[in-house]
């Protein structure tokens, strides 16, 4: 499953805004794609959904979930999508929460330390600080959500032996001095399946933990 959001970015001119589509995987977090347009469109979204589908190696039965913004039900994105065997999932009416991974990507992406203070100068500005974000959080950003390997090592299946490794580093340690652990060491086993909601058993702020980027 991926999902896919719309968010704004300040744009050259007072006032005006350029608008960022960043598409997510939802089990690895990993960024599948991104643009950034002048104006939001679902001509625009539907090209780069296909682009990252092809980049992607046309998976089958790829489920694509978004909110029900209107590049979001667009004609255009919605048949690239039956042309591409897409199946398109929306948030609940009224449900401002149930697109999750995309909004926590945002929020960790407006939250950067590098992210500007100023407007973008252009487009061609935005899309080449968005480049440099894509390539830290993929490959550098350690996600706490995902046992703290990057969204690369989860997507190509590298988070078992990093894990395996962190797991006997910790048990030497413990070995060694057993009088700093009064619990059991962290645990290091990779998470398993991804709920697309906040699981029913979890409280409200361990919920948050779990989708902050």
């Amino acid at each position: 499953m991926w999902s896919w959001d719309i968010t704004y970015l300040r744009g050259p001119v007072t006032g005006s805004f350029l608008y960022l589509y960043l598409v997510v995987d939802v089990f690895s977090r990993r960024i599948m794609g991104s643009e950034v347009h002048e104006e939001e469109s679902s001509a625009h979204a539907a090209a780069l959904i296909r682009r990252c589908w092809q980049e992607a190696g046309c998976p089958e039965g790829l489920v694509l979930h978004a909110d029900n913004g209107g590049p979001m039900k667009g004609a255009t994105l919605l048949a690239t999508l039956q042309w591409l065997g897409v199946t398109p999932s929306f948030s609940r009416p009224r449900v401002s929460d149930d697109n999750p991974f995309s909004e926590a990507l945002f929020r960790t992406l407006k939250y950067r330390p590098s992210f500007p203070q100023r407007p973008f100068t252009s487009v061609e500005d935005a899309r080449a600080w968005v480049t440099r974000f894509m390539a830290w959080y993929n490959t550098e950003h350690r996600h706490c959500a995902i046992r703290f390997v990057t969204p690369d090592d989860r997507h190509f299946g590298r988070e078992h032996a990093l894990l395996a490794r962190r797991r006997e580093v910790y048990q030497r340690a413990e070995a060694r001095h057993p009088e700093r652990w009064s619990r059991d060491t962290r645990n290091w086993t990779p998470m398993g399946p991804v709920r697309l909601g906040p699981s029913p058993n979890l409280t409200p702020a361990v919920q948050e933990m779990k989708r902050i980027g």
